[in-house]
């Protein structure tokens, strides 16, 4: 029997039996068609997470008036039976694998950037506050040109009258209609995140003085109306639930718990047949986006489910970073009725099934580097860093080769265990060469600096504890090695090269490259700490290899509170996604510490989301930093810099630097080898796109072989 028997057993909503109790979240992801059709990319995601074994499916953001009302620009169309051929297929696609799935029904109200861009109208049920743009000084000049410009250069906004309101009821009507007859199983009305019903709903976006506006009654009217409208379409046994905000948060005046109770309670009374609790942030500031509505903090909307839940005899739907433990618990404890999860399933379909085996250590795991919704963000389709098929699902079918190879693999970081096992589960022998006397790579440094690295690392671990994979730690890829070894193909994964930059004073004892300070911290640097220590702290460093503390991310973790090779203050060059998160590192751990950053952009290589969020923590633990800098020279205690523009040299107290930019591909061992093999590169090697990068070519190459 499964550990997870109350997430998996089955449940109802309304006349609906569904398989288990895992909901894959409603998500936009940008897979349509560009003119809001179904095509074969979006029906292979959905049915992958069917296959996976999914109860449900809520397939996001159905556009009830397409092109109007949306968000993105490949967005599901609803608004008209042209859309429902591709729809149809979608529904049998996810019926064949024994899951459910319903559409979420839904118009963007102020959020409708598409329609901005078109020059349409933006429907609002009051002007809605203006909008701080503060979040915008973290972009780079790429990103900010991806961003929508009002066609004609003004933002056109409609308040919507009675005729509009009418009209507004009849989309949702229709669309429920419209999704019925395409084979959907039940529809979810979207009345959160700040979109039109919940623009009404919120005394803070909705000013209106007439029947929908000021009073409790009257801000529920519209909501009122069309559920009204939807069950006279469908009928009073299709299955119909909301999406209700929790909370708005950094929303002054904005909906609250008591108020979501309210209209639960009134939804209920008026036949709909569950609710799923999520929340909103008025997006103040970028790190806002990870309080909600894609909640960073574990379980974070789970205490508001729980409140809904002891009120309403219908089933809640709770989501939020729920962990597969934490959900079970939750409905066993009657919390919640059923978990939705998004970017879970985007990191691995197949969560369920593995549940259902009993095998949740080989689920892959999200690392909630956000650039999945990134990608919303710069109107590209949304893709997974841990998992290169999400959304190319129909491009990466497992298949087995006419002939078994032997591949030889150099480097064990992450791009190398990923091509190790993709490789090995096609069928063809992998031998795997690490210099190090540890697999992981950066990686494992990155784990320590960024926990939920290491959940990934984990994984990798056990992915290559596989019959057709031999590694071979403390070896280094000579000619006579790959000799002996007699590869039909060789792949190279040695990562980037990292020199130090053209910078007087770098060669002094209190200047760290990152691949030193990795090495130290991770019980690989007895030479380096014959450069930088003392006997004492060479003593130490020692005795933590020896216990083998140092070989272990958590243990080097606890142990970094306590000891570090590093002075109280800490100047960082380079405020890249290394920089930035050894920023972090450092601070929570008392060291005063300011970043500088040659470029214009601090943290580009990280996704907009996460980006956000790091600088968000890192000027809250009090780290300076600054852009567009010049260094000029390192002494002994300072660093001297200037800005672009100005020749006034500035001045920065420093015991100790780190060099973290200077990362550059390192295509040397693959030249050197491609006569003699036929040789093929992934990760930081041939392009510095980190773990994302790593981890997509290595799924490239394994197809190829």
């Amino acid at each position: 029997m499964s550990s997870y028997e109350h997430l998996l057993k089955p449940g109802k909503i309304g006349s609906m039996t569904v398989r288990n109790r895992i909901v894959s979240a409603p998500m936009g992801t940008n897979l349509a068609e560009s003119d809001g059709h179904c095509g074969e990319r979006i029906q292979a995601y959905y049915e992958a997470r069917a296959k996976g074994g999914a109860g449900l499916i809520t397939m996001g953001v159905g556009a009830i008036a397409y092109p109007a009302g949306t968000a993105e620009p490949y967005q599901v169309g609803l608004s008209s039976d042209e859309f429902l051929p591709g729809l149809k297929q979608l529904t049998e696609r996810v019926h064949k694998h024994g899951a459910k799935i319903a559409i979420q029904l839904q118009h963007a109200g102020k959020t409708a950037v598409r329609d901005i861009a078109e020059g349409r109208e933006l429907w609002v049920p009051s002007i809605p506050p203006k909008a701080s743009m503060a979040m915008m000084a973290a972009l780079s000049k790429e990103e900010l040109a991806s961003f929508v410009r009002p066609k004609g250069g003004n933002v056109k906004i409609r308040v919507m009258d009675h005729k509009d309101i009418e009209q507004m009821i009849t989309w949702f009507a229709d669309a429920a209609d419209r999704a019925k007859r395409a084979g959907f199983d039940g529809v979810e009305i979207h009345a959160a995140h700040s979109y039109i019903i919940a623009g009404f709903l919120s005394r803070y976006y909705n000013k209106r003085t007439d029947e929908y506006g000021g009073s409790f009654e009257n801000r529920t009217r519209l909501l009122r109306e069309i559920i009204a409208s939807v069950r006279q379409r469908v009928g009073s046994d299709y299955p119909v639930w909301l999406r209700l905000d929790a909370c708005e948060m950094r929303t002054p005046d904005g909906i609250d718990l008591n108020d979501c109770l309210r209209v639960a309670k009134l939804s209920e009374k008026l036949g709909v047949d569950a609710v799923s609790i999520s929340a909103y942030a008025t997006t103040t500031s970028g790190d806002a986006f990870t309080e909600a509505p894609l909640v960073h903090k574990p379980a974070g909307f789970l205490d508001w489910a729980t409140e809904v839940a002891k009120q309403l005899v219908i089933p809640v739907i709770a989501v939020g970073r729920l962990e597969p433990e934490v959900a079970n618990r939750a409905i066993e404890k009657g919390q919640c009725d059923f978990v939705a999860m998004g970017r879970k399933l985007l990191a691995d379909p197949e969560l369920p099934n593995k549940l259902m085996a009993n095998n949740p250590q080989s689920i892959r795991p999200c690392i909630y580097c956000y650039t999945c919704v990134s990608q919303i963000f710069i109107n590209q389709r949304v893709k997974c860093a841990v998992n290169p098929a999400m959304g190319q699902e129909e491009h990466y079918p497992l298949s087995i080769p006419e002939r078994q190879k032997h591949v030889v693999i150099i480097g064990g970081g992450p791009g190398g265990m990923e091509a190790a096992s993709q490789i090995a589960r096609r069928g063809h022998k992998v031998t795997l060469l690490e210099q190090e006397k540890r697999l992981g790579g950066t990686l494992f440094f990155a784990s320590m600096v960024y926990p939920e690295n290491n959940k990934l690392l984990d994984y990798l671990y056990q992915q290559i504890d596989h019959p057709m994979i031999t590694v071979k730690l403390n070896t280094k890829a000579t000619p006579s090695v790959l000799a002996d070894l007699m590869p039909d193909e060789v792949v190279v994964a040695t990562g980037a090269l990292r020199g130090k930059p053209e910078i007087k004073g770098v060669e002094q004892k209190h200047v760290w490259s990152g691949d030193e300070l990795r090495k130290v911290m991770t019980s690989g640097g007895s030479n380096v700490g014959k450069e930088k220590f003392n006997l004492f702290q060479r003593t130490l460093l020692k005795s933590g290899q020896l216990s083998g503390i140092t070989g272990s991310v958590e243990a080097t973790r606890k142990l970094s509170h306590l000891w570090m090779p590093l002075a109280d203050n800490v100047c960082i060059i380079g405020g890249g996604l290394v920089g930035l998160e050894l920023a972090e590192f450092l601070a929570q751990r008392g060291r005063k510490v300011t970043v500088l950053e040659p470029g214009e952009t601090l943290g580009r290589e990280l996704s907009i989301v996460r980006r956000w969020r790091v600088l968000h923590e890192v000027e809250k633990l009090g780290v300076t930093m600054h852009n567009q800098v010049s260094i000029q020279e390192i002494t002994s205690n300072q660093v001297h810099f200037s800005f672009a523009g100005n020749e006034e040299i500035q001045t920065l107290p420093a015991g100790s630097v780190i060099l973290a930019s200077g990362a550059e591909t390192d295509s040397t061992l693959a030249n050197h080898i491609s006569d003699t093999y036929t040789v093929h590169q992934i990760g930081d090697c041939g392009s510095l796109d980190y773990i994302e990068g790593a981890l997509s070519t290595a799924w490239k190459v394994s197809a190829k072989i």
